[in-house]
């Protein structure tokens, strides 16, 4: 061949590598877990469990129980390429993106539409910076101020979003430069992987989880500016738009799990997408916006048989909600937990790993069981609990190989 028509040849072929869809990926075909569940079932306290998992030796299986919660953020930047591909060699066999808005109303994968600033290097960039809600203010020890900033996706363009690196979430409260401010990562993660985290747009995350053979767990993030945006760009106009990136890819509604804290977003697919409603999942904070206490059933409001008759098939409250402690000072199930199992509502936790070690009683995600938590192992008991009793669908995890770990030694699919 002529070297022109190669040179042209070759030029197509490079130009098809950017616009063809990403293929599945070569996953090695079982789960690769690393050490950390076995260290966890070592600092387990004795006992049949610990027994039954220190027996466990493989082989380690993809499975829908084990949802990678931002991906795999114990290490990795969350919602980045390098922290799906973990959570999916970990296992994983749903995947989450957390979707927002840019200013021209392009979908992205933020935990926030209103984090880029301890999420990214966007501080450190000042054209972009300078375009954040509120700029970056540094601490003053004389007045006791602590640094603040705070950067929105739907401060800048997708265009500009595409030039920002993902780092750990954290900062400074400290800081009095922009370095300081962006060198917060809490010390039980790790920058060793954050120094160059790819940011994933919606569209980015659809095609690259179904190349890692996942399904789909988007969350319509809250809005943080007035709806509607930009004139015309409404709260159902955005709850549109996520659901129909997975119609336009040909993903099945059978294969996504949409999540809101809004009930109203999801009574809205209720009555406009009944394939994807089928399995939404409305997730739990009345705790914090009307008082929502997990013993008290008059405080469940709408009630469990209320949401059922809506249209609401699973429920997602996390950790501490659906665990109580008995007389005896053991884990059970709590009276929130039992009453949605018996009105037919399917269950999903979050979020195992995301407090920290647990040697000291773990935080928010324990709060309610905190007495009985003493070390690492405890993670496995909880989620023990969680998958036996409970009857959980599927738990989160910021580090998907636990709950892969425990899913194949306990026969889970």
């Amino acid at each position: 061949m002529p070297i022109r028509h190669r040179s042209a040849l070759l030029s197509a072929l490079l130009c098809v590598a950017f616009i063809v869809p990403a293929v599945a990926q070569d996953l090695p075909r079982e789960a690769q877990i690393g050490p950390r569940p076995f260290y966890l079932v070592d600092k387990m306290k004795d006992g049949p469990l610990k027994q039954k998992l220190q027996q466990c030796t493989g082989p380690f299986h993809k499975t829908d129980f084990s949802i990678g919660h931002r991906g795999a953020a114990l290490q990795f930047p969350e919602h980045t390429r390098e922290s799906y591909s973990a959570a999916a060699r970990m296992g994983a066999g749903v995947i989450e993106c957390d979707v927002t808005f840019t200013k021209d109303r392009q979908l992205v994968c933020r935990h926030s539409q209103c984090d880029l600033h301890t999420t990214t290097n966007i501080l450190s960039l000042p054209a972009l910076a300078a375009k954040c809600t509120m700029p970056f203010i540094p601490a003053d020890p004389a007045t006791g101020r602590k640094a603040s900033a705070k950067c929105c996706t739907s401060d800048i363009t997708l265009a500009e979003f595409r030039t920002l690196s993902a780092k750990m979430d954290g900062f400074n409260p400290n800081a009095t430069s922009v370095a300081e401010y962006q060198n917060g990562t809490p010390r039980w993660r790790t920058d060793l992987y954050s120094h160059s985290g790819t940011l994933m747009t919606h569209d980015e995350s659809i095609a690259l989880i179904r190349s890692l053979g996942a399904k789909f767990t988007p969350e319509l993030k809250a809005p943080e500016v007035a709806m509607p945006f930009d004139g015309d760009y409404t709260q159902e106009k955005y709850a549109s738009q996520m659901l129909r990136a997975y119609k336009d890819a040909g993903i099945p509604a059978r294969d996504v799990f949409a999540q809101s804290f809004s009930l109203a977003d999801i009574l809205y697919w209720v009555r406009t997408e009944p394939e994807f409603a089928a399995q939404a999942v409305y997730l739990e904070d009345r705790y914090e916006t009307s008082g929502l206490h997990p013993a008290k059933p008059e405080t469940w409001k709408p009630t469990m048989a209320e949401l059922k008759a809506q249209g609401v098939k699973i429920l997602a409250p996390p950790i501490a909600m659906m665990l109580a402690l008995n007389d005896k000072r053991e884990i059970v199930p709590s009276e929130y937990a039992k009453a949605a199992k018996a009105a037919g509502l399917d269950l999903i936790g979050w979020s195992l790993e995301r407090d920290g070690p647990l040697d000291r009683g773990g935080g928010f995600y324990h709060k309610s069981i905190k007495a009985a938590i003493d070390r690492d192992g405890d993670t496995l008991t909880v989620l023990d609990v969680l998958a036996q009793q409970v009857g959980v669908r599927g738990m989160f995890s910021d580090w998907p190989a636990t709950t892969t770990f425990y899913a194949s030694c306990t026969g889970m699919k």
